[in-house]
């Protein structure tokens, strides 16, 4: 490894899961290779906007909203076919959404877990059965303002966001042993 990759940035979750949960959960599941430890793979957040059908800016207010929360600019989710009951067109942006990797994603899981979700009004902790079945977690926010990058009184509209983590775990138990690993607030 080259001097300039050693004194490169490192968030403070990639360091806890190099020092702490990776030879936790290494002993703990019995795995013969450190490269078979799971670990996080990309959190991937979407944010739709159904009310960018009568007002096209509602998607590029959200798009920069979320582009706040996550430091990464969104990609806008164009609808793929028309539907009329809907009043919706083809080729409409109803949606954005990103996807985080490495740093970044060290980065969004920290805030989300010590900052974002505390804020949470009546927050009793995330639900334990949001998992996939291959090791993924998913969760819904309600309100984006819960993100201290936000500022209240400059949006126009509470929205809700989709926050996917997908690990490389093979199983929900090793997903959840890994989440608990970085502190995620679990219910009992």
């Amino acid at each position: 490894m080259t001097a300039a990759k050693k004194d490169r940035y490192q968030p403070r979750l990639r360091k806890h899961y190099e020092e702490n949960v990776r030879p936790a959960l290494l002993k703990k599941f019995g795995y013969t290779n450190a490269l078979q430890v799971p670990r996080l793979d990309k959190i991937v957040i979407n944010m739709g906007v159904g009310e960018a059908v009568n007002d096209s800016k509602k998607t590029k207010n959200a798009a920069g909203e979320l582009a706040l929360i996550t430091g990464q600019k969104p990609i806008i989710i164009n609808s793929k076919k028309a539907i009329a009951s809907f009043k919706l067109r083809g080729g409409l942006g109803i949606g954005c959404k990103v996807t985080l990797r490495r740093e970044r994603m060290y980065e969004f899981l920290d805030r989300l877990v010590n900052i974002a979700l505390p804020r949470v009004r009546d927050f009793r902790g995330v639900s334990p059965r949001s998992f996939d079945g291959f090791g993924n977690y998913a969760l819904g926010l309600k309100e984006q303002i819960v993100f201290p990058e936000i500022d209240y009184d400059k949006i126009d509209e509470i929205r809700g966001m989709d926050i996917v983590i997908c690990t490389t775990a093979k199983t929900d138990n090793e997903a959840r042993e890994l989440l608990r690993a970085f502190e995620m607030p679990f219910q009992s």
